[in-house]
């Protein structure tokens, strides 16, 4: 369920200072918290002598929407908590692999891409995670920090080493070190295997290609950590046992909990209800109210994932809860219903995802939508009204001396004609920002009928709005 790995996310923030002296026990500790979910192979001591110095961890994101979705968001988070703790990090955008459709979860076959839209969807891919790590970096991380300690994330994609490899050459090094029986026993491979629709060759090869950029990764960049979703711990078994087999150095995946909405299904891309990380596809302002409506779920609350998310103000040096954690969390919890909490998680991700100037045009459209004052939609940029009343009517009208209400409502259409304007009106069917208006002979003036924005915003009855742009 969401809020439960929204509670997960909370750890980053907690468990960063702790990771920021590299001790290993604590590190470990993550797993206790929840974090993560799985770690492979199990922790060993050569897993908490690699940890007690910088590593390289990667995760992958396979371009096949033109976007990231709110799914990737724990992803994401985790990536920036090792960052914080000083170790360097790829996000590997799957070029090719995103080409080849991964299995895992899918009841069916992708649809085949095209290349160049692949390509289009990999850019796209990598502005997202650039943006959230600049966003973190200048908005969310302690200026205080040390700048010798930052370690830019870097950008790889896939295809730049698959294409020049040929295939010969793929399956006589790589592909001898694979057994199909155990790719046979994947859970993504056994699902599909049993089910109608069958798995192709083309998905079935798609966990060699995964666990062939583990090895790239670990050649190129001494990568010996991987990040993934619950959901692809047989990818990363199947990228262990191919550096295993090859004698080279050992490594360890770490699997996350998967995002779920309140039916437990998992939160991806092809949800009905997505919610995108691109703002042309989920804006600052939908991704606002997502968190804003988000409901008590399970055994966890939004609440608890508050006060640790983002502010360390909260907590000790060495990285424990202590009680004044709980005493702001449970003083929210006696009252629910003032969205205190829910408030504060959605300006924190919507600053992480969008800025500060994202964050600023979702609380301007939040204001104007519940407060219904007209100092609300003063503040309002043209595209954010339309954007708070969508589906209302543009008009850009003329601004000439001693225009009318009655002269306004019928230049910007908003009656067949003027005997129904003049009926509706005195009946009180018009408002004009949000403010009751019976006269229709009322001439307009700056301030009350026209906004310092330059706009008026009309509405008929209960539901018909139309925004006019005065121009001089």
């Amino acid at each position: 369920m969401i809020i439960r790995v929204i509670n997960r996310i909370y750890s980053i923030r907690k468990c960063s200072f702790v990771f920021q002296r590299f001790c290993a026990s604590n590190v470990l500790k993550l797993n206790e918290r929840g974090l993560l979910q799985d770690i492979f192979p199990p922790p060993s001591l050569n897993l908490q002598k690699l940890l007690s110095q910088p590593q390289c961890y990667y995760a992958g994101f396979d371009p096949t929407a033109d976007s990231l979705h709110i799914g990737n968001l724990l992803v994401l988070m985790t990536m920036l908590h090792w960052e914080r703790a000083g170790h360097q990090l790829i996000a590997l955008i799957g070029g090719t692999t995103a080409l080849i459709g991964d299995p895992s979860g899918k009841a069916s076959e992708r649809i085949a891409l095209p290349e160049g839209k692949v390509r289009d969807n990999a850019d796209v891919i990598a502005e997202n995670i650039t943006r959230i790590f600049q966003n973190h970096q200048k908005y969310i991380w302690e200026q205080n920090r040390d700048p010798n300690r930052l370690k830019p994330v870097k950008l790889v994609n896939n295809a730049d080493w698959y294409n020049n490899v040929s295939i010969t050459k793929f399956l006589s090094t790589a592909g001898r070190h694979f057994r199909v029986g155990a790719m046979l026993s994947r859970n993504s491979v056994q699902s599909r295997i049993n089910s109608e629709a069958g798995i192709s060759f083309t998905e079935f090869s798609y966990q060699v290609l995964q666990g062939y950029d583990w090895l790239h990764l670990l050649r190129t960049y001494k990568c010996r950590f991987q990040i993934g979703g619950s959901d692809q711990m047989g990818n990363i078994v199947s990228g262990h046992e191919l550096i295993s087999r090859m004698g080279l150095d050992e490594v360890f995946g770490l699997t996350i909990p998967l995002v779920t909405n309140e039916e437990g299904s998992k939160l991806g891309k092809t949800a009905d209800n997505a919610v995108w990380i691109t703002p042309s596809k989920t804006s600052p302002f939908e991704l606002y109210q997502f968190f804003m409506r988000v409901k008590r779920l399970g055994g966890g609350t939004i609440i608890e994932a508050v006060y640790v998310f983002f502010d360390r103000r909260n907590l000790p040096d060495n990285g424990e809860t202590n009680g004044t954690v709980n005493e702001p969390i449970k003083a929210l919890t006696a009252k629910p219903e003032s969205r205190i909490a829910h408030r504060k998680l959605a300006q924190q991700v919507t600053l992480l995802v969008h800025g500060e100037n994202g964050l600023q045009s979702a609380e301007r459209i939040t204001a104007a939508l519940y407060s219904k004052s007209a100092d609300s939609l003063a503040q309002l940029q043209p595209n954010e009204l339309s954007e708070t009343f969508r589906g209302a009517t543009m008009v850009d009208i003329l601004l000439e001396p001693a225009t009318s209400v009655l002269d306004m409502v019928m230049k910007a259409n908003c009656f067949a004609n003027e005997n129904d304007a003049r009926r509706i009106i005195l009946a009180g069917g018009l408002h004009i920002n949000q403010v009751k208006c019976t006269d229709y002979t009322e001439i307009l003036s700056l301030g009350r009928h026209i906004l310092p924005n330059g706009i008026s915003l009309i509405r008929v009855g209960k539901k018909h709005h139309y925004i006019v742009k005065w121009m001089s």
